[in-house]
């Protein structure tokens, strides 16, 4: 069997090298082959893409996206890109459990001796010689800690788009339908389970529609035609919500709209 690939991930450059320094120094105990290296999460989703590697080792504390989000964005897509096992390295110990709901392999704390590191390596190789991979367990696991982004699996890469950049979501189908001001995403997650998760920044207008909060410009009325005899029309009223930078509107069912009227204050 090749030697495992291992990419570093590390906002701290000194804290880069001394990951590099020890995995040299421990080589004849656990031969592996350093990849690459990633100062940020976004990065390392880029450089797990294109270098595949098998164990990652991960800080938590991180500009912008932490570690434990990033995991469970790989974890997430795990049947289409395989995602690497983790090893957290970190210097703060508060982390632990949420890095293990994530099914981290091992959660070292730095300054990393090489003996903890040899050992939780030596596990990450077995695991990878039977292709073992995290769970799909992990999904309903994460939403203990809220995610920022949403992650869409699109043509073999997982793209990351920022939780407030969304205006709504409709179900469609078998299909997730993620509308931004720019563009559509699919996701393949429920409207119940990102409600469950994220109820305090959308909410919902109707049982296939989620909107964020802060996209709700106003309501609307819609007087639509139900039938017809040739002599006379019979029509419904209802309600449906302005959503800022969007021509679409979308329906308010009566179930929902005591809490909408009352957000919108109509």
């Amino acid at each position: 069997m090749m030697t495992p690939r291992i990419l570093i991930v590390d906002d701290e450059a000194p804290a880069r090298q001394r990951l590099m320094t020890l995995l040299t120094d421990i080589q004849a105990e656990c031969p592996v082959t350093v990849v690459g290296e990633a100062e940020n999460a976004m990065l390392a989703l880029e450089k797990i893409d294109s270098l595949h590697p098998e164990i990652v080792l991960l800080d938590v504390q991180m500009p912008g996206m932490n570690g434990i989000e990033l995991a469970y964005h790989l974890a997430q897509h795990q049947a289409s890109v395989r995602p690497p096992a983790i090893i957290f390295v970190t210097a703060y110990d508060e982390f632990a459990v949420k890095a293990f709901e994530v099914h981290a392999l091992d959660y070292l704390m730095k300054p990393v001796r090489a003996s903890r590191l040899v050992d939780a390596l030596q596990r990450a190789c077995e695991k990878v010689k039977v292709q073992h991979r995290l769970p799909e367990t992990i999904a309903a696991d994460a939403h203990c800690a809220k995610r920022k982004h949403f992650s869409v699996l699109e043509r073999g890469r997982i793209l990351l788009v920022p939780v407030t950049d969304v205006l709504f979501l409709k179900a469609e189908q078998k299909y997730v339908t993620l509308h931004t001001a720019q563009r559509e995403y699919l996701l393949e997650e429920s409207l119940t389970s990102i409600e469950l998760e994220l109820g305090d920044f959308l909410i919902r207008v109707h049982r296939n529609a989620l909107v964020a909060r802060a996209a709700i410009h106003g309501v609307e009325r819609a007087v639509q035609v139900v039938d017809t005899d040739g002599s006379q029309e019979k029509v419904s009223e209802s309600w449906q919500v302005i959503v800022t930078g969007c021509t679409e509107r979308l329906p308010i069912s009566r179930r929902q709209w005591p809490a909408i009227k009352a957000l919108v204050r109509v």
